[in-house]
């Protein structure tokens, strides 16, 4: 599902990136782990095309990201350190937005259970997200990639600041996801949840 080929990254004379050769497999949970500045963000950032590498190819469900913007875009979602949703929209109104913005439609019932599905305590659905946790608007993040029927994940740092049952919530969700055959490439220096 996501596959970096001989995958480098320079800047000027600074090299970010050395070359990587990695496979994330449908069901796989693969953690970057390294201090600040060891090319962890730097790689979700081109498997995202929000940059473009040296040299070497990334691939997403077999097709060159480079090559393949928009197209590779709807096999993955994306959850950085910090989600940003809309805070005057609640939860289940920011699920909605995200969802018809990849061209699914759902109806009322269906986006409550991708939220429950997603570990959002149910009198959260309503609530502007400006009143939610960091912990629950991740949950919505999960939720949005539930109703996009991702196939990959991409996230970079997703339990930094989480508290630990917040984090160990997180964690319980992803190998939910990984249950359903959802590849999953983490960025982290959090070695005890890697």
């Amino acid at each position: 599902m996501l596959s970096a080929q001989n995958l480098t990254k320079q800047y000027g004379f600074f090299t970010a990136l050395h070359p990587l050769d990695l496979t994330v497999n449908p069901g796989d949970i693969y953690c970057l782990l390294g201090a600040n500045g060891a090319g962890k963000t730097t790689t979700i950032n081109l498997f995202l095309g929000f940059i473009a590498p040296t040299s070497g190819k990334v691939f997403i469900n077999g097709l060159d990201v480079q090559e393949n913007l928009i197209q590779t875009k709807k096999f993955i979602a994306y959850i950085p350190e910090n989600l940003m949703l809309y805070p005057t929209l609640t939860g289940l109104e920011n699920l909605r937005y995200f969802s018809e913005l990849a061209g699914k439609k759902y109806n009322l019932s269906q986006l409550s259970a991708f939220l429950e599905e997603a570990g959002l305590q149910t009198e959260a659905f309503h609530k502007r997200v400006r009143t939610y946790s960091k912990g629950m608007r991740q949950k919505v993040g999960i939720a949005i990639a539930l109703a996009k029927d991702a196939r990959a994940l991409l996230l970079d740092e997703p339990t930094s600041g989480l508290d630990p049952q917040a984090s160990n919530e997180f964690s319980a969700l992803l190998l939910q996801m990984k249950q359903k055959g959802m590849a999953t490439l983490m960025a982290t220096h959090d070695l005890f949840h890697a």
